[in-house]
């Protein structure tokens, strides 16, 4: 049997409703702060990575997923959004757009080469944002907060905001310089990728998971002390907006993210719960100015982030958050005859186009049978069609969760559903998580429900 590839995953049922209620609360939260949808090539010129997130980074070097093609060019399949969403600006000129900046939204997959691990995978689903074409700090702060507003509205509560900042160019070469003294006298304790990163990109050390306990590590000078006087005020400034946005934030030195466009500010959001193990990093981000100068472009400030789905998914179930789902359908027809079995299907496609979601048997099993899978779907009401009632142009439909029932025309079947699922609606609202209605009880649910009267 041919399975899928390794380092990949199907994505169904249960675990689809929860990508999929992501995928929503994104659209909702970017929509609010005015971000744009952009959707880029899957696959791009291998030279869009190579030269824009650096030919020294592991991503490039090492998890590249690279190919020619059948007309001898070189192709990669996207290992980030960043580099992909500014090749787009720049190449459909959007720099020439009366409104600046442009603020982007992707949500997509991307393609490393890597080994398999918890929290990493070869395919694997980021949901980002970019601001190109604003040099503010105001922008830091906002995506920042941008990001944190998507995880609190997802129900995330455990979340902490490393920052950290590398300086413009001349700071980072005076960093450069202090760091390279600090490792180079005793760079063989260290793995041979790190004895490449010494010459190529010192700051990638910081950054290597195989000695990220040796103890030059720890005593490894620190970005913030070797910024200049324009830097240090724009670190200084990024902070006075997060405070006014509210983002509670922890200066870490130690952050240096691991791509190579990144200059000013950098960030990582992390899930501090102890279930999430080693992998509590969710988020990652930072400002790029100069990427698009790299590419060829005119030169453009950015900034933005990028979050895994699957490690999102997997904060919320360390965290124990139960999304809103609703797993349930509104109808569900049941029949036993040739003829019920085509008004099923008939008044299935009706109630669809009106808006409702509704599905019916399609394997000829038993009345027993067909029950079973109503209930197995959380229909809210059934229907068992018979020719008696169609003929007399009338329906029987049950309320599943009260097993009231009631005969309606069938012209009124759409307004009769619309009608009883806003009532059960209400009754949702009112009702207090211990299953009482009302305000007058003593509530035991030991939850944020809206009882007045709680124990």
């Amino acid at each position: 049997m041919i399975q899928k590839q390794k380092g990949t995953i199907d994505i169904y049922g249960d675990i689809a409703k929860k990508w999929k209620y992501i995928d929503s609360v994104v659209d909702m939260v970017m929509e609010k702060y005015n971000y744009g949808y952009i959707r880029t090539p899957i696959f791009e010129d291998f030279s869009l990575f190579h030269r824009g997130i650096g030919d020294s980074t592991d991503i490039v070097s090492k998890e590249t997923y690279d190919f020619l093609d059948k007309g001898g060019r070189r192709i990669a399949l996207r290992p980030e959004g960043t580099a992909c969403v500014v090749r787009a600006y720049l190449e459909n000129k959007m720099y020439g757009d009366a409104v600046q900046p442009k603020k982007f939204y992707y949500n997509g997959t991307m393609y490393r080469y890597e080994r398999p691990q918890s929290g990493r995978d070869r395919e694997f689903t980021q949901f980002g944002a970019e601001v190109l074409g604003s040099d503010d700090p105001i922008s830091d702060a906002e995506v920042i907060s941008l990001a944190i507003s998507i995880f609190k509205m997802l129900g995330l509560k455990d979340l902490k905001v490393r920052l950290n900042t590398l300086g413009d160019k001349e700071s980072r070469d005076k960093y450069r310089e202090v760091l390279v003294n600090h490792f180079k006298p005793h760079i063989d304790e260290f793995c041979d990728d790190c004895k490449e990163r010494i010459n190529k990109n010192p700051l990638r050390i910081l950054d290597c998971k195989v000695d990220n306990e040796n103890k030059l590590m720890k005593s490894a000078p620190k970005t913030i002390d070797y910024l200049n006087d324009e830097s240090r005020e724009r670190f200084e400034k990024v902070q006075e907006y997060l405070d006014v946005l509210g983002v509670d934030y922890e200066v870490d030195p130690t952050i240096v993210r691991g791509l190579d466009y990144y200059n000013h500010t950098v960030f990582e959001i992390e899930d501090t719960n102890p279930n999430m193990g080693l992998n509590r990093v969710i988020l990652g981000g930072g400002r790029y100015n100069g990427l698009a100068e790299q590419l060829d472009g005119i030169p453009t400030p950015g900034v933005g982030w990028a979050s895994g789905a699957g490690r999102v998914v997997d904060a919320l179930e360390a965290e124990g958050v139960e999304l809103p789902i609703d797993d349930g359908i509104d109808m569900f027809f049941l029949y036993v005859n040739e003829d019920e079995k085509k008004n099923a299907l008939y008044y299935a496609k009706e109630l669809r186009e009106a808006g409702f979601s509704v599905d019916t048997e399609f394997n000829g099993k038993s009345l027993k049978s067909q029950f079973k899978k109503a209930d197995r779907l959380n229909a809210r009401f059934v229907s068992v069609l018979n020719s008696e009632d169609l003929n007399n142009h009338e329906i029987k439909i049950k309320n599943n969760k009260t097993k009231e029932e009631e005969i309606i025309s069938l012209d009124a079947i759409i307004y009769y559903l619309d009608e009883q699922l806003n009532s059960m609606e209400d009754e949702d609202l009112d009702e207090c998580d211990c299953g009482h209605h009302g305000e007058d009880h003593e509530c035991k649910c030991g939850k944020d429900c809206k009882c007045s009267h709680k124990e």
